[in-house]
């Protein structure tokens, strides 16, 4: 079952996800969205180009995964 979300939480999740220092776990913690959901919004929402310039920044960047930060701290 799909529950709708408003625009304002599109809005706020579309912020989080181009914060740099807003892991995708701490998104999941604040809005119940995962990765993938949050990917999907991105994808709906953006213009492609935009997307695409998120896609890029967001890839393999270690402030979004915070077991790869974790990872990144400790060594």
């Amino acid at each position: 079952m799909k529950t709708e979300i408003t625009a304002e939480q599109v809005s706020y999740i579309i912020r989080l996800a181009w914060e740099d220092r807003t892991s995708f776990e701490e998104i999941k913690e604040r809005t119940g969205m995962v990765e993938s959901q949050v990917i999907d919004i991105m994808r709906r929402e953006l213009k492609p180009s935009s997307f695409r310039c998120w896609r890029k920044r967001v890839s393999g960047r270690v402030t979004k995964h915070r077991k790869l930060l974790e990872l990144r701290l400790k060594s």
